[in-house]
């Protein structure tokens, strides 16, 4: 799995970042199943903000990784495409997980949601209840396994890209003028 440059005897961006890529994943199915099973919502609260500290940590650790195992330097391009290959991994792991998890364990879960965003709609006030109907008709269009799989790879890849650009400016370390 380990991707290194033989001349240079330093790991690749792209090893890095599926390294913790897979990392990510696999504790986002465990973080999933375990706030699931307790009744935690993971879309708001301690759930949501637990995830984002968690995916800033990897994303350090995984810039650590790079430097620690190549010649100690990372630009933030570096740090960036390493992010890139942590986000696809983690993307494809979890959203993976999350479809079959709504599409054959918890049939319930979609509606569940569903239910929840109506509940705000209602409390918020500020919709009819025929523009809820409708609003809930559109959402429950795009609320099928296959496009939370779809929306999950897409949607983790660009947020956790996001966050490295983010954390790249504070773990950069240029390399001195004129080291190759």
């Amino acid at each position: 799995m380990e991707e290194i440059n033989e001349s240079e005897g330093k790991v690749s961006t792209r090893a890095a970042g599926i390294r913790y890529g897979a990392i990510a994943g696999l504790v986002s199915v465990v973080y999933f199943v375990v706030l699931t099973t307790l009744g935690v919502d993971t879309t708001e609260g301690i759930g949501r903000w637990a995830s984002l500290l968690f995916t800033i940590l990897l994303i350090y650790l995984a810039h650590k990784y790079y430097k620690d195992n190549g010649d100690g330097f990372m630009s933030i391009g570096q740090g960036i495409g390493i992010g890139f290959w942590l986000g696809l991994i983690s993307a494809v792991i979890s959203s993976i997980f999350t479809y079959i998890y709504v599409k054959f364990i918890d049939n319930n879960f979609i509606q569940q949601l569903l239910d929840k965003q109506r509940a705000a709609m209602e409390e918020g006030g500020n919709l009819t209840d025929e523009q809820i109907d409708q609003a809930m008709s559109m959402t429950s269009k795009f609320m099928t396994p296959e496009l939370m799989l779809l929306f999950g790879l897409i949607g983790g890849v660009i947020i956790v890209v996001i966050i490295s650009i983010v954390v790249s400016l504070i773990t950069q370390k240029k390399a001195p003028e004129g080291s190759f």
